[in-house]
């Protein structure tokens, strides 16, 4: 580890998302959402887990945040994976009419908070929401039908649209980003077949997303790759029109790196919901494609590994789309911490992590990524969706049972890195 620094003007932060931390499912007028049903069906949680009290921080705002009170610039994520059940019940992601509806949630909130916040994301991950909710089922609302989880793609791809034209309506200058948790995989070997392999999952994974949203439109290998589960329709004239342009700066999401190979004859396609094993594919098109059991060392996500994967990845979209400013959006791991004798929380497996992956950002900046920022995942250990609560990604440890925090020690190391720009300062 050298003693690099970030340059001045770099964003530092650490994200949460709403239903992993908030709690007060029943309050001021909240209405169910597709999680709340979810996880209160038995079998879909670890431990039956939901996010009815998460951490409280519904009622514990001030003390965990305050953002604009202490000289924070808030990113505000208008989307992460909440939807309402009544909008579910209508037809979910996979029908138009929800698209429609976000664009009249991004003007509701533009017009109330379009003076506050400095960054406006429309979408978190929306593969996970589509192919995850509608492919696999391992998400809410848990359905496996892979041409729904095609239609809701494109759906997702239009509000994020239709919610960039109202947000610069209402708030001129506005600077709108969209977060994409864009894999990177790579073939087993350099043989023909692995290497179209990790083309289709490329395909659905992340330009069916990268395409629209960047103005290309979507990829004819996907269309093909796809054309036995769905014949597109729900693409209507000119919504290529109101997709693309709503980007000014894109967030990535990255923790792990995949393998894959071409499945053999008689050995069925092994199935991957891009953050663990199920037993429906989220993958569209891809049935003949093998995921191969990750490398050691895992986090207790047992996800492998690899900061050589982020800079692999920074390049990629800097190569692709020159000029676009990247923002790292989502980046850590899960350990298994526990409150020491001494009543810290020590975690040196998580500054390993963050320092080894500011030093692969450091050298993408040093190859030209123009990347302007990086967001620890996450503040606090949460309510981390099929897992419940015992995976915890948190810079700050959460007793759920008292509600007490306690800052970890990867906490101090982010804080002092970010005071001086230099992963160095971690230790």
């Amino acid at each position: 580890m050298t003693d690099r620094q970030f340059p001045d003007g770099f964003w530092w932060g650490a994200a949460t998302a709403s239903y992993q931390i908030e709690g007060a499912v029943a309050e001021d007028g909240r209405g169910p959402s597709i999680w709340d049903t979810f996880s209160h069906a038995p079998g879909n949680t670890l431990n039956g887990d939901t996010g009815d009290v998460a951490d409280d921080h519904y009622h514990r705002v001030e003390a965990d945040l305050g953002l604009l009170a202490r000289g924070i610039r808030p990113v505000a994520t208008l989307y992460h994976w909440d939807l309402p059940q009544p909008l579910e019940d209508a037809g979910g992601w996979p029908v138009r009419a929800t698209a429609e509806a976000f664009e009249g949630y991004a003007d509701a909130v533009a017009s109330r908070l379009g003076d506050r916040i400095a960054v406006w994301t429309t979408l978190n991950e929306p593969w996970c929401s589509a192919f995850l909710g509608y492919g696999s089922g391992v998400h809410a609302p848990g359905r496996k039908d892979p041409a729904a989880a095609l239609a809701a793609a494109h759906h997702l791809n239009l509000a994020h649209g239709l919610a960039a034209r109202v947000i610069r309506d209402r708030v001129p200058g506005a600077t709108l980003s969209v977060t994409l948790n864009v894999h990177v995989t790579r073939p087993d070997t350099a043989a023909a077949a692995d290497v179209d392999a990790a083309r289709r999952i490329d395909a659905v994974g992340n330009r069916i997303f990268l395409g629209p949203l960047l103005g290309g439109g979507y990829p004819a290998d996907l269309l093909a790759d796809t054309a036995s589960v769905t014949d597109w329709s729900f693409v209507r004239d000119g919504d290529a029109e109101l997709i693309a342009g709503g980007v000014d700066v894109l967030g990535v999401n990255y923790y792990s790196t995949n393998r894959v190979r071409a499945a053999a004859p008689g050995r069925p396609a092994a199935r991957n919901d891009g953050h663990g094993a199920s037993e429906a594919s989220p993958w569209p098109g891809a049935d003949s494609v093998e995921f191969l059991p990750p490398a050691g060392p895992l986090t207790a996500m047992g996800w492998n590994i690899d900061p050589a994967g982020l800079t692999e990845l920074l390049l990629r979209l800097h190569r692709e789309h020159p000029g676009l400013p990247l923002m790292i959006t989502e980046n850590g791991s899960a350990w298994p911490d526990e409150v020491a004798p001494d009543g810290g929380v020590h975690d040196p497996q998580r500054i390993d992590y963050l320092v080894r992956h500011l030093d692969a950002t450091l050298d993408a900046l040093d190859a030209g990524a123009d990347v302007r920022g990086y967001f620890a995942w996450s503040l606090l250990d949460n309510f981390e969706w099929g897992y419940g609560y015992e995976r915890r990604f948190g810079l700050v440890y959460v007793d759920y049972a008292t509600q007490r925090r306690i800052p970890k020690d990867s906490a101090a190391a982010y804080a002092r890195i970010a005071a001086t720009g230099r992963p160095a300062a971690a230790r």
